[in-house]
């Protein structure tokens, strides 16, 4: 993979992250309505300005939670923005993620990585991670952009690392110019 693609989006792109286009193109609770319940621990990783981690705190409901992580302060601060003073403040917990460590020691029932796996320099070490974070019976969606990103070699390659840490793959949903898979635990 060349450099280009570890460059993290920054905060000044924010609100193209959040766009009326992008919800009816990447609708969030269309595309994870068949993996989230009630009640849920959920990780979104890379949340950037929240996309996801909005819609994902009212799917998990008064009982769920959702940890927004993310390595710049400002998407966190973004996020944080919409949430304040509403119901989803209670549900969500914002998470400073490092370099080299997301920063999450509770487990979840569900992980999604959204177009960021491919700004990951070292994967080995993030997949580890997820896996002790992600319970037994959990499962891990993981989409990557195929436009101008990630080639289908690259995508195999990472799903490969992923395996390599104790994760096996399954179909993940179609969505437009996306590679997408669902991983869950290994039971080898």
């Amino acid at each position: 993979m060349d450099n280009d693609n570890n460059r993290v989006c920054p905060v000044e792109l924010a609100n193209s992250l959040d766009s009326k286009i992008r919800r009816w193109i990447q609708n969030p609770r269309r595309i994870l309505a068949p993996y989230i319940k009630e009640g849920m621990t959920v990780l979104d990783v890379g949340c950037g300005p929240g996309f996801f981690s909005v819609e994902l705190a009212k799917m998990v409901g008064n009982k769920g939670k959702v940890i927004a992580a993310d390595l710049q302060e400002g998407m966190l601060q973004k996020l944080y923005n919409k949430i304040k003073g509403t119901e989803l403040e209670a549900r969500v917990k914002l998470s400073k993620c490092e370099k080299n460590n997301i920063n999450v020691s509770e487990k979840v029932d569900f992980i999604l990585t959204f177009y960021m796996v491919h700004e990951v320099p070292d994967k080995n070490s993030f997949f580890k991670q997820l896996n002790n974070a992600l319970t037994d019976k959990g499962q891990f969606l993981l989409v990557e952009p195929k436009l101008f990103h990630v080639s289908h070699k690259d995508f195999e390659s990472t799903i490969k690392i992923a395996e390599e840490n104790g994760f096996e793959r399954s179909q993940g949903p179609p969505l437009l110019a996306s590679w997408s898979t669902i991983l869950k635990k290994s039971t080898n």
